[in-house]
């Protein structure tokens, strides 16, 4: 009982690695004002993941309405 007692606290009170924040330097970032939206101020992914979910949006909801036009009409 004492070793797990042990292990346990172990494991709370030290760490493998100690993890910079870098919180302070993004918000320097999305904040700077230089014109852009803030979808694409992260740069080229930032800008790609966009475009990506613009497309897709757009097919999805192009593809649905064709798809409600194309079904038959119940008449009421």
């Amino acid at each position: 009982r004492l070793k797990t007692a042990f292990l346990a606290r172990r494991t709370f009170t030290t760490s493998a690695r100690q993890l910079r924040n870098k919180v302070p330097e993004a918000q320097k970032l999305f904040q700077e004002d230089n014109g852009l939206p803030v979808h694409i101020k992260g740069g080229t992914s930032d800008v790609m993941l966009y475009r990506a979910t613009m497309i897709l949006s757009g097919t999805c909801y192009s593809l649905y309405w064709l798809l409600l036009a194309a079904a038959p009409q119940k008449n009421a």
